[in-house]
């Protein structure tokens, strides 16, 4: 099982905050789904988030091509909910 999530903001520390609750939540689903994979990339690029949201002075989160968070820090379970909702087939 593969859920590919994308991170966009264009400051470090704030795609860091936004890992650690990706990772946490991946974490939470590893004894339910241990094959779950996720491809976490980092979005960087004004250009490349703008073709997503216009907000970039803050995080942004992408699960499997959809707009999931846009502009704050999502918490831990949010993220599981998301990440759930993708494994559905919901997202």
């Amino acid at each position: 099982m593969n859920i590919e999530v994308k991170i966009l903001g264009t400051k470090t520390p704030q795609r860091y905050a936004v890992r650690r609750a990706v990772v946490a939540a991946q974490a939470g689903l590893g004894i339910e789904y241990p094959d779950l994979q996720l491809e976490i990339s980092e979005v960087r690029d004004l250009a490349e988030i703008e073709k997503i949201t216009p907000v970039f002075i803050y995080p942004s989160l992408v699960v499997n091509d959809k707009l999931v968070c846009v502009g704050r820090f999502p918490q831990k379970g949010e993220v599981l909910i998301w990440l759930q909702q993708a494994l559905s087939g919901c997202a």
